[in-house]
C-alpha cells in the first residue's frame, strides 16, 4: 500500500512538474508571442487562420501557401521592382532551342534541409509526378511537356510537345519537391484504387525544405514555428543585387481567428506584422499609433461587373458600353473604397506594367454625373433604343427616364445584378446598389440582389442563369494568360472560365496565337490587342483593384521589400534584419 502511495506521489509530482513547465511555456508564448527558444531575432507574424495542410499538392488556401512558399522553392521568381523572372534555384536564364522546341535550365548548387543535394533528378521528378498523377493545381502547366532529361546533376532539359508561352512563367515557377521525400509515397499510392486521392490525402508533418526556413514546430490552433534553414542556398549570396540571409533566427506564425484580435496584438506589440490586408475600418486607429507603420502596395487583382452576353438585353454591346459610361468610377474609389483602390481600365491591372495596355477605351472618363447620363443616352438612342420618357429632354435637361425599349420595340424587362452579401464583401454589395441607381437614372430597370457567395457562383458559373454580376479575382497571375481563359469561346461551358458567354472568332484567333508565341515582345503586342477587343466589346467591365495596406511594428525589423502583392514576399524574408 505504501509503495503504491509512493509511486502515486511520484507520478503526481511528475505531472505537476510537467504541468508547470507547460504553463511556463504557454505564458512565455502568451506574453512574448514566441516560444522561449531564441533571442529577439524571431519575427512574430499574425495569421487569421492556420494552414489547412502542408501537403504542397493539396494546398489551395492562402494560409497554407504563405507557409509553404518559405519551404518549397521554384526555379525562377519575380524581381520585386521589374517583375521580370530571375533565376532562383536556377543558375541562369533558360536557353531556348527553337528547332528542338526545348528549354535547358542550369541549376545552382543547393541542398535540401536534410543536407542532401538538390539535383536535376528532383526537378525532373516533380514535373513527371505532376503529369503522371494529373495534380489539379499544376497539371495544365506541365501537360504540354513531352519529356524531361537530366544530362547531369545540374542540368535539366525540357522538350515541349508544342510551343507554349506559359512554360517559363508558369511551369518554371512551380515549387520543386524532393524526390526522396515523395518516391515512397508514390509507390504506396499506386497500390490503391485511387492513387491521386491517396497522394492528396498524405499528411506531411515536416516538409523537406529548400527555402530559407524549415518547419520546427506546429501547435495546431495556436502557432507554427519556422526556423532558419542552415542549408539554404541563398545565404550569403547576392542575387539581383540583393544580399540574402535570412538574418533572423526564425518566424512564429500566431493564429488569431479574427482581424480584431490580430490588430489588438499588433498594437500591444506581441506580433511584428499582421499578414493580411488591413481593412479601412482599422486605418484611422492604426495611423494614430506612433508604433505602427502602414505600408501600401498595389495588388494583382480584378474586381469587375460581368454581363451575360448570351441573351437580351446584354447581348447588345451598345448597352454594355452605355452601362460602362454610366458607372462612376470616381464615386466608387472615393465614397465606397475611401481611396484604398485604383481604377481599372482593362482586365490586366496597371501595376502589371509590361502586359497592361494603356490604349483602351476609358468610358465616361472626365465626365460628371450629367455628362455620363447624356453620353450614355446618346449611345443608346443612336443604337435604336427609345423611351416612353427620355432621360434627356430636347433642351438638354436631365429627368428620370422611364419605359426604355429595345431596338426591336420590345420593352426592356427587369434584370438583376447579383452581388455577394454585405457581410461577405460590403464593397461589392455597395457597388451593385449604386449601379442599380445609376442605371435607373437612364430608365433602365436594374435591381441589385445580394446572395450567398457559393450560390452566386453556382448561378453564374455552373448554370449561367443570370443577367449581370459583380465578382472579383483577388490574386491574378502576373502572366496574363487568364485573359485568354476568361473569354475564349471554347471555355463557354458549365463551370468554364468564360462566365459571360463571350464569343468572338477574331479574339479566339489572337488569344490562341498568344498562347503559342514564345517571343515575349510579340506576345505582348497580341495581349495588348486582346485587351483592346475586350474593352471595346465589354463582356466584363473592370471596376477597381484594391490597394493592399499592411501593418508592421516600427523599430523591430528593417528590410521590408515592397512589391506588387505586398511585403509578405520571399525577398522580405531573405532580407529582413532586426533593428539593433
Amino acid at each position: 500500500m505504501g509503495i503504491m502511495n509512493q509511486k502515486s506521489e511520484k507520478g503526481s509530482c511528475g505531472c505537476l512538474i510537467a504541468w508547470a513547465c507547460a504553463m511556463i511555456f504557454a505564458l512565455g508564448f502568451l506574453f512574448t508571442g514566441v516560444p522561449r527558444t531564441s533571442a529577439g531575432e524571431v519575427l512574430k507574424m499574425g495569421l487569421l487562420e492556420e494552414p489547412k495542410t502542408l501537403n504542397i499538392w493539396r494546398a489551395t488556401d492562402a494560409w497554407s501557401r504563405k507557409v509553404l512558399r518559405l519551404l518549397y522553392q521554384p526555379l525562377y521568381i519575380r524581381d520585386p521592382k521589374t517583375l521580370d523572372l530571375i533565376p532562383w534555384l536556377a543558375a541562369e536564364q533558360p536557353v531556348f532551342d527553337e528547332e528542338d522546341l526545348s528549354y535547358t535550365v542550369k541549376l545552382r548548387s543547393a541542398r535540401w534541409s536534410d543536407g542532401s543535394e538538390l539535383t536535376s533528378e528532383d526537378v525532373a521528378f516533380t514535373g513527371k509526378f505532376i503529369n503522371e498523377f494529373k495534380i489539379p493545381q499544376y497539371y495544365s502547366k506541365w501537360n504540354f511537356i513531352k519529356d524531361i532529361q537530366t544530362p547531369d546533376p545540374h542540368t535539366v532539359k525540357f522538350r515541349l510537345k508544342e510551343p507554349q508561352a506559359i512554360f517559363v512563367s508558369r511551369s518554371l515557377t512551380t515549387p520543386i519537391v524532393q524526390k526522396k521525400e515523395w518516391i515512397g509515397r508514390i509507390k504506396a499510392a499506386k497500390k490503391n484504387e485511387k492513387p491521386l486521392r491517396t497522394i492528396l490525402n498524405e499528411k506531411i508533418e515536416i516538409p523537406v525544405s529548400s527555402g530559407p526556413f524549415v518547419l520546427k514546430e506546429w501547435r495546431s490552433g495556436s502557432y507554427l514555428f519556422l526556423q532558419r534553414n542552415p542549408h539554404f542556398f541563398g545565404t550569403g549570396q547576392t542575387i539581383q543585387g540583393r544580399g540574402l540571409g535570412p538574418f533572423i533566427d526564425g518566424i512564429i506564425f500566431k493564429v488569431f481567428g479574427t482581424s480584431d484580435a490580430a490588430i489588438l496584438a499588433l498594437k500591444k506589440g506581441t506580433i511584428d506584422m499582421f499578414w493580411w490586408g488591413v481593412q479601412p475600418g482599422y486605418m484611422e486607429d492604426l495611423r494614430a499609433n506612433p508604433n505602427i507603420e502602414l505600408i501600401q502596395n498595389e495588388k494583382s487583382s480584378l474586381y469587375y461587373m460581368g454581363f451575360n452576353v448570351r441573351k437580351p438585353p446584354f447581348n447588345d454591346p451598345n448597352l454594355r458600353r452605355a452601362v460602362a459610361t454610366l458607372v462612376d468610377m470616381d464615386f466608387i474609389m472615393k465614397r465606397i473604397l475611401q481611396g484604398y483602390a485604383v481604377k481599372m481600365y482593362s482586365i490586366v491591372p496597371q501595376g502589371n506594367t509590361f502586359w497592361y495596355c494603356p490604349d483602351v477605351p476609358k468610358y465616361g472618363e472626365g465626365l460628371d454625373r450629367e455628362g455620363r447620363i447624356k453620353k450614355a443616352f446618346e449611345m443608346l438612342r443612336d443604337a435604336g433604343y427609345t423611351w416612353q420618357i427620355a432621360p434627356v429632354e430636347s433642351s438638354g435637361k436631365i429627368v428620370n427616364g422611364r419605359g426604355i425599349m429595345l431596338p426591336d420595340g420590345r420593352p426592356m424587362e427587369k434584370f438583376t445584378i447579383l452581388t455577394p452579401p454585405a457581410d461577405y464583401d460590403p464593397h461589392r454589395a455597395m457597388c451593385g446598389m449604386m449601379m442599380q441607381e445609376w442605371l435607373r437614372m437612364l430608365g433602365i430597370p436594374a435591381y441589385s440582389k445580394p446572395m450567398s457567395f457559393g450560390a452566386l457562383l453556382q448561378q453564374v458559373k455552373a448554370r449561367h442563369d443570370f443577367d449581370a454580376f459583380v465578382l472579383g479575382y483577388g490574386n491574378l497571375s502576373l502572366d496574363p494568360d487568364y485573359l485568354r481563359n476568361f473569354f475564349l469561346s471554347s471555355n463557354d461551358k458549365p463551370k468554364g472560365w468564360n462566365m459571360s458567354g463571350y464569343r468572338n472568332p477574331k479574339f479566339d484567333k489572337i488569344a490562341n496565337e498568344s498562347a503559342r508565341t514564345m517571343d515575349r515582345e510579340r506576345r505582348r503586342a497580341l495581349i495588348w490587342e486582346m485587351q483592346k477587343i475586350i474593352m471595346r466589346d465589354v463582356p466584363y467591365l473592370p471596376l477597381y483593384n484594391p490597394k493592399l495596406i499592411e501593418a508592421v511594428r516600427k523599430g523591430r525589423f528593417t528590410g521590408w521589400v515592397r512589391m506588387l502583392g505586398g511585403i509578405g514576399n520571399l525577398w522580405t524574408f531573405c532580407e529582413l534584419k532586426p533593428v539593433k
